[in-house]
């Protein structure tokens, strides 16, 4: 057998495989789903965020993301080295003295940087509870929280 009919032949099992799957399982799951029991230390579901109480949202995502869809009512702080570190620790201490709940969230669940904003939040040493959420900004979109969401839950483009 010639290495191309070998090819078509793996290629033609191959497919055969994946197609059966696809049947058996269905699709694959796109939906962010948060385990507690997976949680890294100082991080949170957004089940879990607490209800009833003003919660500081801290965005570190880049300014364009933050401005096009950004959680109503948080804040913005990334690590973009071109953004200015001093006015972002003294926009959140002042926020956070008013609503000392703090959750950082960025992009998504592989996203570190709210980790790292997190600590230099806590670093100010202002007494808050701050926590990431696991999950980010897709956890928050697909639970309707954020201005796209909404939009696009209203049935408008």
């Amino acid at each position: 057998m010639n290495a191309l009919a070998q090819f078509v032949a793996i290629g033609a099992i191959s497919l055969t495989a994946a197609g059966a799957t696809y049947l058996i399982k269905g699709p694959p799951q796109r939906a962010f789903v948060c385990d507690p029991t997976s949680l890294k230390p100082g991080e949170i579901c957004l089940a879990q965020a607490p209800t009833g109480i003003a919660i500081l949202w801290v965005d570190g995502r880049s300014r364009a993301q933050w401005q096009k869809d950004g959680l109503h009512g948080s804040v913005l702080w990334n690590l973009d080295p071109t953004e200015d570190m001093q006015a972002f620790e003294t926009g959140v201490a002042m926020r956070v003295l008013e609503t000392p709940r703090v959750i950082v969230y960025c992009s998504d669940e592989n996203c570190g940087l709210s980790h790292e904003i997190a600590k230099r939040i806590i670093a100010l040493d202002l007494g808050a509870e701050v926590s990431v959420l696991k999950g980010g900004w897709r956890a928050l979109n697909e639970a309707g929280r954020t201005p796209k969401s909404n939009i696009l839950s209203q049935g408008e483009f």
